[in-house]
């Protein structure tokens, strides 16, 4: 009898195993593991939970007298809540029950018939993967002392390969639903997306990929990416040898139509894995509108700064007149007056000189008047022209430059304006009765200048921004302005083979830093 019964277990195990090798569907799973156990035990009934990673009930299968039942999310979770499996899930302990009636664990059922005296036998074990519950098993025979410990083990070996079993449907289920969420994403995106392998064959795209690029979805599946996009191949290339990193990198480019037609795009590139195997995203932003709201901003600029030359010109010769006319010295209530409107006019024709230096340097026209310079000199002739400003919010200027720095190679009067420029920024931001620090140091070939101040400092997320065109930093603290100031110093000094960044911690106040080239005697002026 007791070799019959092995071989009965065995085979059972054996059926449960091919039943769970043949799916991956949770509920299919569920249903198949109870109704062999059921059937194979000989249970009334029985029931089978799976839970999620926070022990929620997402999927149950239910047996009585051989017909499956799904029961609801709400009746999975008072199952759990109250009686015996909600005790063995709590303390993932399986319970033998020989006795219903007399067990306060047991939860009479309003269909237990009366005439059985509603006494039962239960046994009920936890599904654990990995020590993680993953379920609870329970089957209910009519017969008191019908489940013996026999029954236990057997039932425990089966929850063992179930739980295994349930584990796989859900991490499948979790995979199909992030892929179907990605997919979403994928296709929902009003950018075009397309994943290429290494080489640049597109072997997916999304469908505004192929809206935008008017070629149809199996069109462009298999081919290059250059029949949309001519990739800069360079920069995708030192991306890839940078180990391992799936951050994307960013460059400017064009797509092309099927038409013919091209457009300017924002290029984002990055490596992903599917399948184990790696591959480019793609993502194409199309950016004419910024392009041409650019250019229209600079057309309107270029226009701007041209017209201001004329008439600026005119306000001071007429003042240089009135400088020569007038006793201004035995006119007390009128000096001030007049030398506010010549710091503004030199204030005003130091700003039409960077906009339209801006635009030559930007398109690319070389600094030709260069000559040496002691950069002692430079600071000075910066510190006299925002002394006015400094004394007017009470600041206290400090200039820390040695006597023995080297002379450097430069056109003065734009690296005057630089530091002009990075001065008044320092005075702006830097509270009334503050201080200010302008200083330098030899760097080998380059000599180092720097301007401190101790104001609200800069979020190092807006240490590259600040330096481009029309760029400013958002915030009440930040006083408004065109943001072309720093765009200028960073054209002037790179113009120069020099570098300028910024060293800042919010609250910590901010610390700009350039470099300029040491002057060798080689060097023709």
């Amino acid at each position: 009898m007791a070799s019959h019964q092995e071989r009965a277990s065995f085979e059972l195990l054996l059926e449960i195993s091919r039943e769970l090798a043949s799916s991956l569907d949770l509920g299919t799973v569920l249903a198949r593991v109870l109704f062999l156990s059921t059937r194979n035990v000989g249970a009334e009934r029985g029931s089978l939970i799976a839970l999620d990673e926070t022990g929620e009930p997402i999927e149950a299968a239910i047996v009585i007298e051989d017909a499956i039942h799904r029961p609801t999310v709400a009746e999975m979770r008072e199952v759990l809540e109250y009686g015996l499996a909600g005790w063995v899930a709590a303390h993932r302990q399986p319970a033998l029950i020989g006795d219903t009636s007399k067990d306060e664990r047991w939860v009479q059922r309003a269909d237990d018939r009366a005439e059985t005296n509603r006494r039962k036998s239960a046994i009920c074990v936890p599904l654990l993967a990995q020590d993680q519950l993953v379920g609870v098993l329970t089957l209910v025979h009519a017969k008191p002392g019908f489940f013996t410990p026999d029954h236990l083990r057997l039932l425990q070996t089966i929850a063992d390969l179930a739980s295994l079993a349930i584990r796989n449907a859900q991490l499948f289920h979790s995979v199909q639903a992030a892929q179907q969420r990605y997919r979403d994403l994928f296709d929902d995106s009003i950018d075009p997306i397309l994943i290429t392998t290494l080489e640049g064959t597109i072997i997916e795209a999304n469908r505004q990929a192929s809206t935008v690029s008017g070629h149809a979805l199996p069109h462009l599946v298999g081919q290059s990416l250059d029949v949309f996009h001519p990739a800069d191949w360079e920069v995708v290339r030192n991306y890839l040898t940078q180990g391992e990193s799936f951050q994307p990198v960013t460059y400017q480019g064009t797509a092309r139509r099927r038409d013919g037609r091209e457009f300017p795009v924002e290029v984002y590139v990055r490596r992903v894995v599917l399948q184990g195997e790696t591959y480019l995203q793609w993502t194409l932003r199309d950016i004419s509108e910024r392009k041409a709201l650019d250019a229209l901003r600079e057309d309107l600029a270029a226009m701007i700064y041209h017209d201001l030359r004329s008439p600026l010109a005119n306000i001071i010769s007429s003042l240089d007149i009135l400088n020569s006319l007038l006793p201004l010295e035995n006119m007390p209530a009128l000096k001030p007056v007049f030398q506010i409107a010549m710091r503004s006019t030199d204030r005003l024709q130091r700003l039409i000189s960077s906009l339209l230096d801006i635009n030559r340097l930007e398109a690319g026209q070389p600094i030709t008047n260069r000559k040496p310079v002691h950069p002692l000199a430079l600071v000075q002739e910066a510190r006299e022209a925002v002394q006015p400003m400094v004394e007017g919010k009470q600041q206290t200027l400090i200039v820390e430059l040695p006597q023995s720095l080297p002379v450097v190679w430069v056109d003065g009067e734009m690296i005057r304006r630089v530091l002009i420029n990075l001065l008044e920024n320092a005075i702006k931001y830097t509270p009334t009765n503050g201080t200010l620090h302008v200083g330098g140091s030899a760097q080998g070939e380059f000599v180092e200048l720097w301007v401190q101040d101790n104001g609200p400092g800069i979020d190092p997320a807006y240490h590259e921004l600040i330096f481009e065109k029309f760029s400013r930093v958002q915030g009440e603290r930040f006083p408004r302005g065109l943001g072309l100031g720093l765009a200028f110093c960073r054209l002037a000094v790179q113009a120069h083979g020099g570098k300028i960044w910024v060293e800042s911690e919010t609250g910590k106040g901010s610390r700009f830093i350039f470099t300029l080239p040491v002057y060798r005697e080689t060097q023709s002026t």
